[in-house]
């Protein structure tokens, strides 16, 4: 047979099974084992075999091989460049190795005496295989004579290779495809799903029981008491485990007709029963098993918590026909139960949409207030220890809404995050404090550098200098009267992405700041490698000094960590004289709380900024 007839024949055989649909769809490992099979069978080669390379290159472990005439053998066997060096040199120049005396082959003949010789083998082809542009494996045909590789059989081999290569890219796909879905549909604390894959559930739902008359569901909202209080004494770090603890009791309950458990909101749930005809009459032992859940103690650090949730009720088809009218009668009902005295469960009716603050209205009202600059931004004084002068302030944002007054972010910034606006909510912010300081400015008044808080989406986003930039230039802003605050749990990743932009903000002249620290996952090896100078205590470490011995150890250690590290410190929280005076005598250098000035408006801190000014002289 001549080799052009060959290797048509090789090529015609392997498009047939790499085409078969049972092939498509079978698995890794089986396709594995039918691509050496054929191999095997068609170049009548004793044994073929595929192999994995480990990521750093220096060692190929066996995925499958096959024997003639005996079948596949997936016993592994580990290969290293430490024993083989040469022939790893080899393999890593991506090219074809066709050793037809492999004992005498300077790149195959350290295999000799644990490889070659015990197992009979003589000659060997190897092709590489790639995952994207990595080099991941090999296929080996391993010959049992002295065998010189026609170019028809070099070519077979390296046509498997390319296959299996296809094969890697398919699978780097499809995983990237259920990455991609993940971060779409399920929430990264809990793993549960999402608010976007209730929204989809419900809809499924509609449209299965929208055809059966007997049958419905009812939407279970599930919003904790108290998380604030936990957040405030706990730090973000303790609520988060609340949360999680609360998701971990509500996926192990069981409950007849359950359908799906999402985390919609910061600290809320929501669950869907199905149940044919009447459900009122197991509602009540429903929210019972519930509450009981979510009120058994929580220990967290050796303090024991009760949890209790404000439940609110609706069912489909009564309270809503499409996704978006369940999902607002639900929380109406929720809200209803938590103004009534929390710990309670309210079941919907239509008098409640008129006095609810509904998540979505405010979301919609949230993005048309940003869009139209009318968001506040309130100021807080942070004050120089010795002399007591104000050195600093930060910014927060406040919203006077026009039916629910001044809200703080504590209301609104679930819906922000939930709804995609964090960005653009932080460029409002970032705004109003430019024009805050030019207009100042204008009036002859010298604003201190003011802190800005940034949230986890900002610092991802690579644009965010060049909007910084634009504003610096827009309002005639020096970038060091600025300066920006990220909290730990934002800089956990520690990405070249999140470093390069945390540099460009301070090649602008702007200072970094850490945010309720102690409460996150920073390390002493991230912090000395990115540019913060200034670190912020968190208070729930200051509220019970100087009382509490281990509040006291742990403000120490951090105060000490950022003389270490040459970054000033500020103390916030600060409401008494008795904590201002321990921070001082410790070297706490800045401080923040309620003891100098809440949050104010703009005016209200020029006044206040005076009235240091005139009593200092």
């Amino acid at each position: 047979m001549s080799q052009n007839k060959t290797f048509i024949d090789f090529h015609e055989a392997l498009l047939r099974l790499s085409h078969r649909s049972d092939f498509i769809n079978d698995n890794r490992s089986r396709k594995l084992a039918a691509l050496s099979e054929l191999a095997g069978q068609l170049l009548q080669v004793e044994r073929v075999s595929f192999w994995k390379m480990n990521p750093e290159d220096n060692r190929i472990d066996s995925e499958v091989l096959f024997r003639l005439g005996q079948g596949h053998d997936y016993h592994p066997i580990v290969l290293t460049a430490g024993d083989n060096p040469d022939y790893f040199r080899a393999l890593r120049t991506a090219r074809v190795i066709d050793a037809g005396n492999a004992r005498d082959d300077y790149r195959t003949r350290d295999f000799n005496e644990k490889y070659f010789k015990p197992l009979g083998i003589h000659s060997l082809l190897d092709a590489p295989i790639f995952d994207g542009g990595r080099l991941s494996g090999v296929i080996c045909l391993e010959a049992e004579t002295p065998r010189t590789w026609t170019l028809p059989e070099i070519s077979f081999a390296t046509a498997i290779a390319d296959t299996v290569s296809l094969i890697n890219t398919h699978e780097a796909w499809i995983r990237s495809q259920k990455q991609l879905d993940y971060v779409t549909h399920y929430d990264s604390l809990t793993g549960l799903p999402n608010l976007q894959s209730c929204r989809e559930r419900i809809h499924t739902l509609i449209q299965k029981m929208s055809r059966r008359q007997d049958e419905g569901f009812t939407l279970l909202w599930i919003d904790l008491d108290r998380l604030k209080a936990i957040n405030d004494g706990m730090g973000a770090a303790g609520g988060n485990r609340v949360i999680a603890e609360i998701a971990n009791r509500l996926r192990n309950l069981y409950l007849e007709g359950r359908d799906k458990l999402a985390r919609i909101g910061g600290d809320e749930f929501a669950m869907l029963i199905r149940h044919q005809g009447n459900a009122d009459l197991k509602l009540d032992h429903l929210v019972q098993q519930i509450q009981h859940a979510v009120s058994d103690p929580i220990v967290i650090d050796d303090r024991t918590l009760r949890m209790t949730a404000s439940i609110g009720v609706c069912q489909y088809p009564r309270d809503g026909l499409d996704t978006e009218a369940l999902l607002r009668s639900g929380e109406a009902a929720m809200y209803h139960a938590k103004e009534s005295g929390r710990a309670r469960m309210q079941t919907f009716h239509s008098d409640l949409h008129s006095t609810a603050r509904s998540r979505f209205a405010l979301e919609s009202e949230l993005r048309q207030a940003i869009s139209q600059h009318t968001l506040d931004v309130f100021y807080q004084p942070i004050i120089e220890a010795g002399s007591q002068a104000m050195v600093a302030t930060e910014a927060l944002v406040r919203w006077n809404h026009p039916q629910h007054g001044w809200m703080s972010p504590i209301e609104f910034l679930d819906v922000a995050r939930n709804a995609g606006l964090m960005q653009e909510l932080g460029e409002s912010v970032l705004r109003r404090v430019c024009l805050d300081h030019q207009e100042a400015a204008r009036r002859g008044h010298d604003l201190p550098t003011t802190a800005i808080n940034l949230a986890a989406e900002q610092i991802m986003d690579d644009r965010l200098p060049r909007v910084v930039a634009g504003m610096l230039d827009e309002y005639g802003i020096n970038g060091h009267q600025l300066q920006f605050e990220v909290t730990e749990d934002a800089i956990k990743g520690d990405s070249k992405s999140m470093q390069g932009t945390l540099n460009e903000l301070v090649a602008l002249g702007c200072n970094l700041s850490i945010d309720d620290f102690g409460t996150g996952y920073s390390s002493l090896s991230r912090l000395k490698h990115l540019p913060f100078s200034r670190l912020k205590i968190d208070r729930s470490f200051i509220r019970d000094i100087p009382d509490d011995a281990d509040d006291c150890a742990i403000t120490l250690s951090i105060l000490g960590l950022a003389r270490g590290l040459g970054m000033q410190v500020v103390g916030e929280g600060v409401e008494t004289e008795e904590q201002r005076q321990w921070l001082t005598v410790q070297g706490c250098n800045l401080l923040q709380g309620y003891l100098f000035s809440k949050p104010v408006p703009i005016e209200a801190l020029l006044e206040y900024s005076d009235r240091r000014l005139h009593s200092a002289l």
